[in-house]
């Protein structure tokens, strides 16, 4: 597996893939391009948007391209750690039965896990799924369950405060991507979004999609084969060396954000494993576009939404996140030498 045909082979279903859900989900090309990245790339995304903005959708769309099977769990304050494992019900005899859970059900074919309002649920609840996200197995009835295809999504509700759980940094951490879904601007897309019936009808929608277009059995390697396949020159490498340096000390690089103590800004800069993220999304959007080496611009397209959540501010400049996160990337890409 991983010959240059072969990978020109998958370019191609992956491209396939992006055209088939664009064409359910209008208005959203650049958040239907850096899911198709994480799922290349062999990570999970938290998306975040408004109520109503089509999260459901676009993975509903991805679910059926990619193949495989689809598990949904709707966070909520009452959820148990144990739900997502197991289901208990009493039987038409009126015993007590045991069955597996969303996590469970479907073993190995499982390839999407759509985690909603992940912040409704208890930190133990996360937990579990951290777990599961990191190690792609969980142990339950005494043996381990292997789902090695599943991709997480989560979404988190940023409108609603009460009865919701913060996700804490290290959980964040396990996150390829954050991925912000915003309400479409343009107004063409606005107008067909509530005037053109075919997009009121989401199972109707989705129904006309092309089902299993990849085989989702391989996505494992073909991600190990796409790793391999892209190379990073020298001038790159101090390139993306220097970025981690300025996650962490962007003072030295004559960063400066307004209204920022930039010397009491940053708690910690990114981590080793966001940095070896970043360039792990950074070889997939090369290899999308058909090339075998990374460029400046292959970094860029992925340095948001794979370091905006692993760098972390002090608790004065962490209320506004995702302003300062954005301002901090903006100036990393204008400040740093380019090779």
């Amino acid at each position: 597996m991983g010959s240059s045909e072969q990978l020109q082979d998958w370019r191609l279903h992956a491209l396939q893939v992006e055209e088939e859900v664009a064409s359910a989900v209008i208005g959203q090309q650049q958040v239907i391009r850096l899911i198709t990245v994480a799922l290349f790339a062999r990570g999970h995304v938290l998306l975040e948007g408004g109520v109503g903005v089509g999260k459901t959708t676009v993975l509903r769309a991805f679910a059926r391209v990619v193949g495989g099977e689809f598990e949904r769990v709707e966070g909520t304050i009452d959820l148990m750690p144990g739900d997502l494992v197991y289901h208990t019900y009493v039987d038409a005899e009126g015993r007590p039965r045991i069955d597996p859970g969303p996590l469970l059900r479907h073993g190995e074919r499982l390839t999407t896990f759509f985690f909603n309002e992940i912040n409704r649920a208890r930190p133990q609840v996360q937990s579990l799924l951290l777990r599961a996200m990191a190690e792609r197995s969980v142990w339950a009835f005494d043996r381990e369950y292997r789902f090695p295809h599943m991709t997480v999504f989560a979404d988190r509700n940023k409108v609603e405060k009460e009865e919701t759980f913060e996700l804490a940094s290290a959980a964040r951490d396990r996150f390829l991507f954050e991925l912000g879904m915003p309400t479409p601007d343009d107004a063409q897309v606005r107008r067909a979004l509530v005037f053109d019936a075919d997009y009121h009808d989401v199972d109707r929608l989705l129904a006309r999609l092309s089902p299993g277009i990849v085989p989702w059995e391989q996505l494992n390697q073909i991600g190990a084969a796409i790793q391999h396949s892209v190379q990073a020159s020298g001038t790159i490498e101090r390139y993306v060396l220097d970025i981690w340096q300025a996650t962490e000390t962007p003072q030295r690089f004559g960063i400066a954000l307004d209204g920022v103590d930039m010397e009491r800004f940053i708690l910690a800069g990114a981590s080793p494993r966001g940095m070896s993220a970043l360039l792990r999304a950074a070889r997939v959007v090369a290899w999308l576009a058909g090339r075998t080496h990374l460029i400046p611009e292959d970094i860029h397209a992925v340095l948001l939404p794979a370091l905006g959540h692993r760098v972390f501010f002090t608790p004065i400049y962490e209320l506004r996140r995702q302003e300062l996160a954005e301002a901090l990337i903006v100036q990393i890409v204008g400040r740093l030498a380019v090779p």
